[in-house]
């Protein structure tokens, strides 16, 4: 009776032996979907000081799409991002009556991604 318990606990797990790691999951998500590209937009004063809660726009010129963001504490934002679609993209920052001159930046779009040049703005606030 022993060994006939024996044999069948050594079939059963024969098949687990023969087995290469068990059963394979793939956790490597769509690279397409995982991220977002963004841009980091830093807003400063005339003296170069961040500007916490300012105000940036980013407008797609040819789609009139808008993404509005405000900066943290350091005075960046990195909400404005691929989403906004390829082409050209006007940016503006506003801190109370300071708006700053306009930036433009291209995203060129491939299969999965688009991507901003330059990859970081820096908007000056008028005085």
């Amino acid at each position: 009776m022993l060994q006939a318990r024996n044999l069948l606990l050594l079939l059963g797990l024969a098949p687990l032996v023969s087995c290469d790691g068990g059963v394979r999951v793939n956790r490597q998500g769509d690279p397409c979907t995982e991220n977002l590209v963004t841009l980091r937009v830093e807003v400063v004063d005339a003296q170069g000081t961040t500007i916490r809660d300012a105000t940036v726009t980013a407008t797609n010129v040819d789609t009139g799409r808008t993404i509005t963001s405000t900066t943290g504490e350091r005075g960046v934002t990195t909400a404005v991002n691929e989403d906004i679609g390829s082409g050209s993209v006007r940016l503006v920052a506003t801190a109370g009556s300071k708006v700053s001159a306009p930036a433009e930046v291209a995203w060129t779009c491939d299969d999965c991604h688009c991507h901003p040049e330059p990859s970081t703005v820096r908007l000056q606030l008028h005085p």
